[in-house]
């Protein structure tokens, strides 16, 4: 058995750990910014699981402006192991090209998560509109500072909200001007 038989594999589980824990980040710094409820369940558990790391760097990073910048820090940090990880032991493994791929790839997640937000609480608003649930009023709340701006400018049509397909194609147009260029600098 060759060392490759157990790297990859533990490659494998680190990767996905940290990915994880980057998502719970991400979702911290979007409902901080949307000033979501923390009592909500999920909101509690996203706080619960990121206190500790993030009282460290809190004195270091503040928030400015209901943006976290000490999860923002913490999750670049982490995205960057993920790529010493991924091209350990490669030749000219240099700190610069981890740096714009970890932005680049933190960069395309918010988006991602932003899309999927907003196509979730479409599909929601057709099936179950009004509903109760802790984690539709999440979405709701993170998809409210992306869609108000497209609302103030496409003003509802017969009952029909449009805004949310503004705003999706507003944000994919957003992911290929962005990453592109980043991955460029790398």
């Amino acid at each position: 058995m060759s060392a490759g038989y157990f790297s990859e594999p533990l490659v494998l589980i680190i990767n996905t750990v940290v990915s994880a824990y980057i998502f719970i980040l991400t979702i911290r710094v979007l409902l901080q910014y949307s000033g979501a409820d923390s009592r909500n369940p999920i909101s509690s558990f996203v706080i619960k699981v990121t206190k500790e790391p993030l009282k460290a760097l809190k004195p270091i990073f503040p928030t400015v402006k209901d943006v976290n910048l000490s999860a923002i820090t913490l999750m670049l940090v982490l995205q960057m192991l993920i790529g010493f990880v991924q091209w350990f032991g490669q030749a000219g493994l240099a700190l610069w090209p981890i740096f714009i791929w970890s932005i680049a790839e933190l960069t395309d997640s918010v988006i991602t998560i932003l899309i999927f937000s907003i196509f979730i609480t479409i599909i929601l608003s057709w099936i179950n509109p009004g509903a109760q649930h802790p984690v539709v009023s999440l979405l709701y709340k993170i998809t409210e500072p992306v869609l108000k701006p497209f609302q103030r400018w496409i003003p509802p049509m017969g009952g029909m909200d449009l805004s949310p397909m503004a705003a999706l194609l507003g944000l994919q147009v957003l992911k290929m001007l962005l990453i592109p260029p980043l991955q460029a600098l790398m």
